[in-house]
């Protein structure tokens, strides 16, 4: 079974320069875990949800704070607030910031052509949930591991 019968055509994508505000959006009103970053008509990376999530440093989280006895019912709401403040100004700092600031590169792709069997061992070799389908190095689709998942399916049915 080749790549191009059971990837995605057409996958959301995101710019280099835009916001990584822009890209959280998209992979929420998609329900994906990762697009391909462009940079004009080439494929430039990726960026996923790790990526986004590893930027939210908030540095050392407050869990110093200890109140006297008769006041500790508040020491743990007091801790989460702080730490909540620290988490919304990390949010807002790198909402503005270019994806090309966070994504995966040089990206990791394959030929539409290519066997299900090579997208599934590239995908285990570089650690990595998905890949870029190109054709002619133009994107033309992107495959995950659920997308092999269903091919290998597919293809065990239709021998029953």
């Amino acid at each position: 079974m080749k790549v191009r019968e059971i990837m995605t055509p057409d996958p959301v994508t995101v710019q280099v320069d835009s916001p990584v505000s822009e890209a959280a959006g998209l992979l929420r009103k998609y329900h994906i875990g990762g697009l391909p970053v462009m940079d004009g008509e080439r494929v430039a990376g990726i960026v996923t949800e790790t990526d986004i999530l590893s930027l939210l440093d908030t540095g050392d989280l407050s869990n110093d704070l200890w109140l006297p006895s008769p006041l500790e019912v508040i020491e743990v709401p007091v801790r989460e607030f702080i730490n909540w403040e620290k988490t919304k100004r990390a949010l807002a700092d790198i909402g503005g910031m270019e994806v090309r600031r966070v994504m995966s590169s040089p990206v990791v792709a394959i030929d539409e052509d290519a066997d299900i069997t090579e997208a599934a061992s590239q995908m285990l070799h570089e650690g990595i949930a998905r890949l870029p389908v190109l054709r002619d190095g133009r994107l033309v689709g992107i495959v995950t591991r659920a997308d092999i998942i269903r091919g290998i399916g597919a293809s065990s049915e239709e021998e029953l």
